[in-house]
């Protein structure tokens, strides 16, 4: 797998060499985010918060999992596409998919959300499932598993309904994890070059455990997300990089911006 041509730049500090990673209220009130540069474009994420990002692409802008208040995303371009992985809460809210829904927003989620939702976005939603493939603009999206593999944690996330999600750019692969312990389907994983990975207890995994995956399936960049829950705080990011070692470029995206400014 060869990533010459695929430079990391941050927009107000690659001219100096040097990486500044800005709270999301930051990077959203300045309009910038981390780019990927790829053949068709640059790829540039924003962190919203915990599981919610939005991908500003050449295909179009990619709001995945979105919760919570719609004024976190007042400041980011309208949503072409939004991908849901999974029914709970701090994935999916009807009232906030409602609100950030466009004329032209298309929508795809696991097939167990769809049956969840309002009449009037079931009408135009996708539902995709674990294995199956669907586009976008030019862009192939793979619904990956998720779950869980631990006895106690198998309730949380049952095999075969949630979705992670790799969308396949012209030269580029992100990879969404959604809720999920390190999966086979996720160790089997090849040639991603942006990956996000979630690690909480008790509902996912530990940082080790995520580390562990990354160090296998190889991701070019990694941001390890999703990481507070009901453990007491958080899995620690900084370990998880440390973790990671050389294996990929571990990058903070500023998840938590009231407590990590």
């Amino acid at each position: 797998m060869t990533h010459s041509r695929r430079a990391f730049l941050v927009t107000a500090a690659a001219g100096a060499g040097v990486i500044t990673v800005l709270p999301y209220a930051a990077r959203a009130a300045a309009h910038t985010g981390d780019m990927f540069e790829t053949a068709g474009g640059a790829i540039s994420v924003h962190p919203v918060s915990h599981a919610s990002v939005v991908l500003e692409t050449p295909a179009g802008t990619i709001y995945v999992d979105p919760v919570g208040d719609p004024a976190q995303y007042a400041n980011l371009p309208g949503a072409d596409l939004i991908l849901i992985t999974h029914e709970h809460g701090d994935h999916y809210n009807a009232e906030t998919l409602a609100a950030l829904m466009g004329d032209d927003t298309a929508l795809i989620t696991n097939p167990a959300v769809h049956g969840l939702l309002p009449e009037g976005l079931a009408a135009t939603a996708q539902a995709v499932g674990n294995g199956e493939v669907t586009e976008f603009n030019g862009v192939i999206i793979d619904a990956i598993p998720a779950y869980n593999t631990t006895e106690e944690r198998m309730n949380f996330h049952p095999e075969g309904r949630d979705n992670g999600y790799v969308l396949s750019f012209e030269d580029f692969r992100v990879y969404l994890s959604g809720d999920t312990e390190d999966i086979p389907e996720m160790r089997a994983l090849e040639n991603i070059d942006l990956a996000f990975v979630c690690m909480n207890l008790p509902f996912t995994m530990d940082a080790a455990a995520a580390a562990d995956a990354v160090q296998e399936f190889g991701p070019t960049y990694v941001y390890p997300y999703h990481y507070r829950g009901r453990d007491g705080g958080t899995q620690d990011p900084e370990e998880f990089a440390e973790l990671v070692g050389d294996a990929s470029e571990v990058k903070m995206g500023g998840w938590y911006a009231e407590n990590e400014a």
